[in-house]
């Protein structure tokens, strides 16, 4: 029975040739790629830490372990353009649709580097153009800020 994050047999057909060799020439045995993979795919699909992989997908440090080395190896850039290009051949794939994230989110000023408990300075023209709402200044239209 295949779990919700794991490969379906025809997936896995698709995709296994284009993995490294899973027995090394000298060493220890890998776990099968399948089982690595799909330890992958649920961390990757849940967001969880490779820290609560579940048992079943081999210890984390060697999932981790086999992520990174394939990512480093461009593993995962050989399997995506090969999956782009049978998918294409098929005519699966559409090349006029492309999608840009227009998304700007305004970070605060702390997000940005500033110094704790820095002030936030206004540009010195607005604060001449106007006269200062507060109502702590001088009630003579005298302001002791400015040197009158």
């Amino acid at each position: 029975m295949v779990r919700r994050h794991e490969l379906t047999d025809d997936q896995w057909a698709t995709i296994e040739p284009l993995l490294p060799p899973e027995k090394p020439p000298i060493g220890k045995p890998n776990l099968p790629h399948r089982q690595v993979l799909n330890g992958i795919l649920w961390r990757v699909r849940t967001g969880a830490p490779w820290r609560d992989l579940p048992e079943r997908y081999g210890t984390w440090q060697t999932v981790y372990s086999r992520f990174r080395r394939w990512q480093l190896a461009g593993v995962w850039d050989r399997v995506l353009a090969a999956r782009q290009a049978a998918s294409d051949a098929r005519g699966e794939f559409d090349w006029s649709l492309h999608f840009l994230d227009g998304t700007v989110i305004r970070a605060h000023p702390h997000a940005a580097g500033a110094k704790r408990g820095a002030a936030i300075r206004r540009w010195d023209g607005a604060r001449g153009a106007s006269r200062p709402s507060s109502t702590c200044a001088a009630r003579d239209g005298a302001n002791p800020s400015r040197g009158s």
